[in-house]
């Protein structure tokens, strides 16, 4: 007991202390607020009143209050140990140049971040292509955009000044279905209105349009399919879209041509 009332006595303990608590009371204010945040967004899920939009919106809403809970909780750390944080602000003034270029990506990354949002360049839930990954964008915070790569499930962060290279996915699928030369084209598109139609039947196809020939190829005259669907369903729709092919060709007679090497003797 004697030993607890003299570290009390000390100073460096007694801040000790203080910062501990100042930690302890700013993660249970921010959690709690955080909770309640969270559960509204889940109960205007529930009842459907909530866009992507507006996720997105909540997300950023998150990022600034856990920054300013960050920021606030360090000045109240410095008063603690007798830093005047009103001259530490008012010397940002002085060293306001070396700051700058040392935080420059941290600002191009919230400036960014907050124009994605702005301009709706994209919202959370939509799917978008950075270099050869495509993904659902699950967070847009302040620094950085989440987003759930498709084929693996990865979850990628991406900084949000490097945000210009993502393109937003089309809906749109196409696909060429390649039948031989010797099939008239009237036996090729009564058999592509069957695949159409077996395409269209996939609860995730929103549409499915026949669009003509779109290649002269070597060993096959190449019909384009469009499809349209959920970005999110995009590859999979490709594989059913496939099947569908061979199926309807294959119930019609045609074959599907493949390369073929000509040799003639002189």
């Amino acid at each position: 007991m004697e030993m607890l009332l003299d570290l009390l006595e000390k100073a460096w303990f007694t801040k000790l202390l203080h910062s501990i608590l100042i930690i302890i009371l700013s993660i249970i204010i921010y959690k709690m607020i955080i909770y309640f945040l969270n559960m509204s967004e889940k109960k205007a899920s529930a009842s459907l009143r909530v866009t992507n939009k507006g996720k997105t919106y909540m997300s950023l809403f998150k990022s600034i209050i856990r920054s300013v809970f960050i920021v606030l909780t360090v000045l109240m750390l410095l008063q603690v140990y007798g830093i005047n944080v009103s001259s530490v602000l008012a010397g940002v003034g002085i060293f306001g140049v070396v700051f700058g270029l040392a935080i420059q990506d941290w600002l191009k990354d919230i400036i960014r971040g907050s124009s994605i949002i702005s301009d709706e360049y994209f919202k959370v839930g939509d799917i978008i292509k950075y270099n050869d990954m495509e993904g659902k964008v699950l967070v847009i915070g302040l620094k950085t955009t989440k987003i759930q790569e498709l084929k693996t499930g990865n979850t990628v962060s991406i900084a949000n000044r490097n945000i210009d290279e993502a393109a937003l996915v089309s809906k749109l699928v196409h696909v060429k279905i390649p039948v031989p030369y010797d099939v008239p084209v009237k036996k090729a598109e009564a058999a592509i209105d069957d695949i159409v139609q077996a395409i269209q039947k996939n609860e995730r196809v929103d549409q499915c349009r026949y669009l003509g020939v779109t290649e002269l190829a070597d060993s096959s005259i190449d019909y384009l399919l469009e499809i349209e669907c959920n970005p999110l369903h995009k590859l999979q729709i490709r594989r059913d879209a496939l099947r569908a092919i061979l199926l309807g060709l294959e119930q019609h007679k045609i074959e599907v041509p493949f390369t073929q090497i000509d040799i003639h003797n002189k």
